[in-house]
């Protein structure tokens, strides 16, 4: 049976966190029992699409999933197990924020079946989470912390650097403050600006600024040194993990494989006889919930996706791994050359400026072409 990832998208946050550009809104009052028979039933339109599948993964995302009942979560849980056969060790991941209600949560949440939490820690420093629009505080992060090492089997949590004003060794010490509360995977992010997000205005209005390029660099490259030093070394160029703690869910986008997108504004990918299927749902919240209620499903999209176009995306998803493609593996799930799509030309400049490693069945970014990785997938795509 071909293995399935499953992504379930919960639109609602608290606050809109100014740099977020994820498909989040804040809603004052949300009917959860009707979101709830909602997500199932576009469960269900998916298994009558895909049924000979096996689910090996289930991302609860946002928005804030935290913030949905425990009740909802098992009840999705319940019927994905249901509608599929799944894996004995399959993971189970929720999103979640720090703030003391909803770490609250965390036991129910356990109950449900989720054996995975990903927490948005993002800062240890005070006034840097009022920056970040984040509604916890340090205390608040550092309990959430503890409390889920205690509670889940698995646990990672997120880190932004190189924020205004933010040293080299400032970084350092709040990494290495960071790995006190690991357990076996860490996600650190560079900030960037994205567009049709509250800091896209305030920066390119003068608002602040972000530390020169070459500092960014250091940061990256001393985030390296001290998660190799300390044993979770990156398997992708945001995340850091023990050998055999990578999230598998994650993975799945990584290495192009099937999965399906289940919520407002969710994405999914997957094979089918007819060749391989881009889907999209409706971003509004209230528009998604009208068509699910009335169709079963809250599609936008459904693209073929052409041959061509399942290269460059094997590219440039699967050059973010450090481990890199191995051309027979891609080949035997997609039944594609990727070597074809990959002119020799490119791949000998790009090793000799060592920015890559290749050889007959396998290619992969260094560490010095993760961090240049647009300009490399540029080159191998041209």
């Amino acid at each position: 049976m071909h293995p399935l990832s499953v992504y379930i998208h919960w639109p609602f946050c608290k606050s809109k966190c100014p740099y977020c550009d994820f498909n989040s809104h804040v809603r004052n009052d949300v009917d959860s029992e009707r979101w709830q028979k909602a997500l199932l039933h576009e469960l269900a339109y998916y298994a009558a699409k895909l049924p000979d599948r096996q689910v090996v993964s289930i991302f609860f995302g946002g928005g804030t999933p935290s913030l949905m009942p425990a009740t909802t979560v098992s009840a999705l849980i319940e019927q994905v197990n249901s509608l599929w056969a799944v894996s004995e060790d399959i993971e189970i991941t929720l999103e979640a924020n720090p703030t003391s209600i909803e770490a609250k949560k965390f036991r129910d949440f356990r109950k449900s079946g989720v054996n995975r939490v990903s927490i948005g820690v993002q800062s240890f420093e005070p006034e840097d989470l009022k920056f970040l629009g984040r509604e916890h505080n340090v205390q608040e992060a550092m309990g959430a912390l503890l409390m889920a090492a205690d509670i889940f089997p698995r646990m990672s949590f997120d880190l932004i650097y190189a924020r205004p004003n933010q040293t080299l060794a400032a970084w350092e010490a709040e990494l290495t403050q960071a790995l006190t509360y690991a357990k076996d995977h860490l996600s650190l992010y560079q900030l960037t600006i994205e567009e049709n997000t509250a800091f896209h205005h305030t920066y390119h209005n003068g608002g602040f600024t972000l530390p020169e390029e070459g500092l960014a660099a250091d940061m990256y490259m001393l985030t390296q040194d001290i998660m190799e030093a300390n044993g979770l070394p990156a398997y992708e160029i945001s995340n850091h993990a023990w050998a055999g703690q990578e999230s598998r869910h994650n993975l799945a986008y990584w290495k192009s494989q099937d999965y399906i997108g289940i919520g407002a504004g969710a994405h999914g990918r997957y094979n089918q006889e007819s060749g391989r299927i881009s889907t999209e749902n409706i971003k509004s919240p209230e528009r998604w919930l009208e068509k699910v209620e009335q169709s079963d499903n809250g599609l936008t999209a459904e693209t073929a996706i052409s041959e061509k176009e399942s290269l460059e995306e094997a590219v440039m998803m699967g050059l973010r791994l450090s481990s890199g493609i191995h051309y027979d593996e891609w080949q035997k799930q997609m039944g594609a050359d990727l070597r074809k799509a990959i002119p020799e030309t490119a791949i000998d400049k790009l090793r000799e400026q060592t920015l890559i490693e290749a050889d007959e069945n396998h290619i992969k970014a260094t560490r010095k072409g993760r961090l240049l990785l647009n300009r490399v997938t540029g080159e191998l795509l041209s």
